[in-house]
């Protein structure tokens, strides 16, 4: 039988820092009212785009893999925040990557994304119609941000994680997977406008997250729990059996909901939100590098994984991780850093919204 394991991992995680001190610099918050709520203390803000930070974490991937771009068959590039709908994203990463034999698309489901994306490119090796993949999730989801919004403005940051998957022999990988989509749920989390609508066409763009929180606190719990359920028992498993959890990176209430339901130790979950926010698509494949680095991961683990997004889209994996948690090799590929701070990134966002951040702004000064 023919599996898709994972051989390689890389990520990217802007250097300028947006801490909740200094939100509160710009919105009625702290830092203990942003971290008892979510549990996040900073996000990353990007200057680059999507497409880039993606393709230095599939850099870095390849190069974890030891496989060079030419023998990728696919690029799937799991994301909300594209920086064009046509042409795809993915096709700027393939080609910045040059893997010239590879198909690419992009695959939007919210925060979801890069599960389902792992899910798709997983079950066509499984097929035979492709031997290895990159699974990118990529988010600049910063530039989503209305700062009139002090509930939900906090919660996002930017970065990006990608994974290679390989066609072996050995049973290892994505093996059991549930995506899914909460019945009457759309209103509660969306980006109006976000696309091709009227607003857009005309040029009256103007982007405010809608957010019911105690909605999707209880659709995505329910949702994810439904989802586990399943693929434990597809696989024969029970919450014990599984050495990690890796969820989705949204809240920390719901990260701990969710361990408690299934009576899972916090011990065995791996948490980022602190240091990364809400990253949408990329959150899993972040933490997922985290733990490697921090040698969490061990050959042979099985590992759980779970995520919801705006649709409300829910999903769950088990992976069983193949022999290697080390990478071949370390890409030397960079993007070049931020002239500025993070104020002055975000100054034509501010003003946009109707946020007075001068005296915050270096831009111009001595």
């Amino acid at each position: 039988m023919r599996y898709a394991q994972i051989t390689g991992w890389g990520k990217y995680a802007p250097p300028l820092l947006m801490t909740n001190d200094d939100m509160a610099k710009i919105v009625d918050t702290s830092d203990e009212w942003i971290f008892s709520r979510s549990g996040i203390r900073q996000r990353h803000y990007s200057h680059v785009s999507t497409g880039e930070m993606a393709w230095l974490s599939a850099e870095r991937a390849l190069a974890a893999a030891g496989v060079d771009a030419d023998d990728i068959d696919l690029i799937i590039l799991g994301s909300t925040t594209p920086e064009e709908i046509c042409p795809n994203t993915a096709s700027y990463i393939k080609n910045k990557l040059g893997a010239k034999n590879a198909a690419a698309f992009d695959l939007n489901s919210a925060c979801t994304s890069w599960f389902y994306a792992l899910n798709t490119a997983t079950d066509m090796i499984k097929a035979g119609s492709i031997k290895k993949a990159l699974v990118i999730g990529s988010e600049r989801i910063s530039l989503a941000m209305d700062w009139q919004k002090r509930e939900s403005c906090f919660l996002f940051g930017d970065g990006a994680g990608s994974v290679v998957i390989e066609a072996t022999e050995q049973e290892s990988g994505l093996l059991a997977g549930k995506m899914s989509c909460v019945p009457d749920s759309r209103e509660c989390l969306r980006l109006p406008n976000w696309g091709m609508s009227p607003a857009h066409l005309t040029g009256d763009l103007y982007v405010s997250l809608d957010f019911d929180g105690a909605e999707i606190f209880k659709s995505a719990v329910k949702g994810m729990s439904d989802a586990i359920s399943d693929v434990l028992e597809i696989q024969g498993l029970t919450a014990a059996d599984i050495d990690l959890f890796v969820p989705h990176q949204a809240n920390i209430r719901i990260i701990q909901s969710l361990a408690k339901r299934l009576d899972f130790p916090m011990e065995k979950v791996v948490v980022a939100i602190d240091k990364y926010a809400n990253t949408s698509a990329a959150s899993i494949p972040l933490a997922l590098c985290d733990a490697l680095e921090e040698g969490r991961v061990k050959p042979g683990m099985t590992i759980l994984t779970a995520t919801f997004g705006a649709g409300l889209s829910c999903g769950a994996g088990i992976i069983k991780w193949g022999d290697r948690v080390e990478a071949v090799a370390v890409s030397d590929k960079s993007i070049p850093e931020f002239d500025g701070t993070v104020f002055d990134l975000m100054e034509d966002s501010f003003t946009h919204y109707g946020v007075d951040a001068s005296h915050l702004l270096s831009k111009g000064k001595g």
